[in-house]
């Protein structure tokens, strides 16, 4: 993993970057909002994937695998991730070479500068968030720019231009890149401890969160729930903040949750009630609708008309998301990688599952996260997954730590007969085909590539009988 270089002057006129890792979520929507720029546009990933495939058909030129020789000899700036290893052939060479090295927040700062900008900040759901504000601007015609990290339904991709002088970003707290934006509005979801690989403690993690809210020039809506988000309200010194959640004292507050195929609910504020109906699972969302109504609340947008436009939203991809069907098996994808992001995805699950089981398929995402959560990440399979499949960790940007794997997700369920570790992909699919039946519904879940697995888990279970 690299530390970015939030100091590196983000040079003037660029008109050709290079990006590493380009297929990224977060990368992906930089790249084409570069490309609608005039911007020419190039890049590496490790694998090819739709992503890539919809890059190169926008006029990106975009290279599998990783080599110096993919740097072309004309660029202006590299853009990189922090979940870059140092030793990437070209990012030496752009070093080497004495070109610009951005972070992909920096490149986000140039594309934001000068709008009135929204980021969305937080440990869970700041990627459905982020789309449910995108998503009543555009049907409100406010003509939003914005870039989040997954596919908005409705709108077709992860990012896009507008017209006006707003831009909406979803921002990664991860490595503290966060703090570079000047934001207008703040959003922040929640508030779980994560990331200590770079902020070293919990109270240093809490500290950028303040920052990163009090920086906001307008105003911060802010859970009123959650205990981080409270903690940070505690360090907070902004005049304008506005609450939302489910306690009594919430600014905003979500009352009458229904949860189904869909959920209901009502927002409550400044005396009046708006009815909120979204085609998307799991009461979790409810709250998230509260956080966006606050946000456009505090654009300027009429509550009524902030609560009808959120009405239509329909969702972001790798959130819940289907992938077919087969012999009355449901299979859903959904990026859950932390124990809370993982008890909320499957608890949404289980209002749309009617009689059958819930069965997870776990890819534990990096080894210090696997290291210190693997309790808490078997206690939320073994409440609400029927069965559970575990995989072996997707390191990401860490270097495998000795004795950790997946297995030590699998040793810490109390009944291990409600779970198989078995980090050969192919056995997993084999194993979900095995045991799942009519009514069932598998779900993977990880911000990893584990949605890979998805094609072998549909033909195995279309190979199998499923007599469980």
């Amino acid at each position: 993993m690299i530390e970015p270089d939030l100091t590196q002057p983000i040079p003037e006129g660029i008109e050709r970057v290079h990006m590493i890792g380009i297929g990224g979520s977060g990368m992906s929507g930089i790249a084409h909002m570069l490309l609608d720029e005039g911007v020419r546009v190039s890049g590496s990933d490790r694998s090819g994937s739709a992503t890539v495939d919809a890059l190169v058909t926008h006029g990106a030129t975009v290279a599998v695998g990783h080599d110096a020789a993919n740097l072309p000899a004309d660029v202006d700036a590299v853009v990189v991730t922090s979940a870059l290893w140092p030793t990437n052939p070209e990012l030496v060479a752009a070093q080497e070479r004495g070109i610009p090295v951005l972070h992909r927040s920096q490149a986000l700062h140039l594309l934001a500068r000068g709008k009135r900008l929204v980021a969305v900040a937080g440990a869970h759901g700041k990627t459905t968030s982020t789309g449910m504000v995108v998503w009543a601007l555009h049907r409100l015609d406010a003509g939003a720019s914005y870039v989040n990290g997954g596919t908005i339904a409705g709108l077709g991709g992860s990012s896009g231009h507008g017209p006006s002088d707003l831009f909406v970003l979803e921002a990664d707290e991860s490595d503290g890149s966060f703090l570079l934006y000047d934001v207008a509005v703040a959003l922040v979801t929640n508030v779980d401890t994560d990331h200590l690989d770079h902020y070293g403690t919990p109270g240093a993690f809490d500290a950028a969160f303040a920052q990163f809210a009090d920086a906001a020039s307008e105003a911060v809506v802010i859970s009123s729930d959650d205990a981080g988000a409270r903690r940070v309200r505690d360090l907070m010194h902004h005049e304008r903040v506005v609450t939302f959640g489910e306690r009594e004292d919430a600014d905003v507050r979500v009352v009458e949750v229904e949860t189904g195929a869909g959920i209901h609910c009502v927002v409550e504020h400044a005396g009046e009630r708006h009815a909120i109906a979204m085609d998307v699972v799991g009461h979790h969302n409810a709250v998230n609708a509260a956080g966006a109504f606050a946000v456009l609340l505090q654009l300027g947008i009429a509550p009524a008309a902030a609560a009808e436009a959120l009405s239509s939203f329909a969702g972001t991809g790798r959130r819940f998301e289907s992938h077919g069907e087969r012999r009355g098996v449901r299979v859903y994808d959904d990026y859950a990688h932390h124990p809370a992001e993982v008890e909320a995805a499957l608890a949404g699950a289980r209002t749309v599952l009617g009689g059958g089981r819930l069965i997870a398929v776990h890819q534990p995402h990096l080894y210090s996260r696997t290291r210190d959560m693997a309790t808490e990440f078997a206690a939320a399979y073994e409440r609400l997954a029927d069965h559970t499949i575990v995989l072996d960790v997707y390191g990401a940007r860490e270097d495998p730590i000795p004795g950790v794997t997946g297995a030590l997700v699998s040793n810490a369920f109390a009944d291990d007969a409600k779970v198989d570790f078995l980090p050969d992909w192919q056995a997993a699919a084999d194993r979900v085909g095995e045991i799942a039946q009519d009514g069932d519904l598998v779900m993977t879940l990880s911000c990893g590539d584990v949605y890979r697995i998805i094609p072998q888990l549909l033909e195995s279970l279309e190979a199998t009988d499923g007599d469980g």
